[in-house]
């Protein structure tokens, strides 16, 4: 999915230092949070983003 068309200018050169082109994705460190995509239920990762964002006091 590329509906502004970002990923295509960078493939052709138009666009430097695009994250997963021609500018390596570097994994935090630290995630303050990891999604296990393989072992959960989409419900179950919303769950955990929920919680995780409750107990932070970002939303009640």
């Amino acid at each position: 999915r590329d509906p502004k068309g970002l990923y295509k200018k960078a493939r052709a050169g138009e666009i430097k230092n695009f994250t997963g082109i021609d500018d390596p994705y570097e994994a935090p460190n630290t995630p303050e949070i990891h999604l296990k995509t393989d072992q959960q239920t989409l419900e179950e990762e919303v769950e955990l983003i929920i919680a995780t964002l409750r107990s932070r006091g970002l939303i009640s």
